[in-house]
């Protein structure tokens, strides 16, 4: 074993000598040798190039999140980005989802890509303290076909998310979906876990907050609140864990 490890080492030496004289393109074979084992980092280039032809975004979702950059100026960065709609919605396919709720709508790409993945009895229950973006979240709902599908919900999440366990709806959801105020990550999530059924899938944005979770010296209260909130659900038994580097970070937690 120790010989291979050896050997391993000369070989990358030697790789590293021969790309002195050789500063040109990346052939075959040493494409190979420099493939990583760790996610790829998403030039512009690539991720236009992800964005292209990693998905099939309805136009009604691309003509949302048009609209929402227009209208809302810095505030359109609020939006989950196409690549992420579209493994949610596959996520929530693949599930055989029918009953979803999601704290955080603003301009309601998220739930409009979720429930065009659920059948035509499927809902989306989705929850904003605010209705300021509402009235364009509609308009492309109906757009979309999906206006049916969605029960928008103006109150705190967690206010709603506790009345539906007091009205005796836990347990009966397939998929949840986290994207409102940060501080209350673990409020939505224990809320999250009593509404799942065994088998049921909770997602939480933001969760690597444009790489802040990882800078110790980066203390303000939400990244503080986000990375307090990785640390317990990594030491949640409750739950199977995948944390995904997808757009800003998205946390997968299956309750068993």
């Amino acid at each position: 074993m120790e010989y291979g490890i050896a050997m391993r080492q000369r070989m990358g030496e030697t790789w590293a000598i021969l790309r002195q004289f050789s500063p040109g393109p990346l052939g075959p074979l040493e494409r190979r040798r420099t493939i990583s084992n760790k996610t790829l980092t998403l030039t512009p280039q690539v991720y236009k190039y992800l964005v292209r032809q990693g998905m099939r975004e309805p136009d009604v979702l691309r003509n949302l999140r048009e609209a929402t950059s227009a209208q809302a100026g810095l505030a359109a960065g609020m939006q989950i980005s196409p690549e992420q709609g579209a493994f949610m919605g596959m996520l929530a396919s693949l599930m055989g989802a029918r009953k979803t709720l999601e704290a955080g709508v603003f301009t309601g790409y998220s739930a409009a890509a979720v429930a065009l993945a659920l059948p035509d009895d499927g809902t989306v229950v989705a929850c904003d303290i605010s209705d300021k973006w509402s009235g364009l979240a509609r308009e492309y709902w109906e757009l979309a076909g999906v206006a049916d599908k969605i029960d928008l919900r103006i109150a705190p999440a967690i206010q709603t998310m506790d009345a539906l366990v007091d009205a005796g709806e836990s347990g009966t959801f397939d998929f949840i979906f986290l994207d409102a105020e940060k501080t209350e990550y673990a409020a939505y999530y224990e809320r999250a876990l009593a509404l799942l059924r065994p088998g049921g899938l909770v997602a939480i944005d933001n969760v690597l907050w444009n790489g802040s979770v990882a800078d110790d010296t980066v203390i303000d209260t939400d990244t503080v609140a986000i990375r307090a909130f990785n640390e317990m659900v990594r030491h949640d038994d409750r739950v199977a864990l995948s944390m995904v580097p997808i757009a800003d970070g998205l946390t997968l937690a299956q309750k068993k």
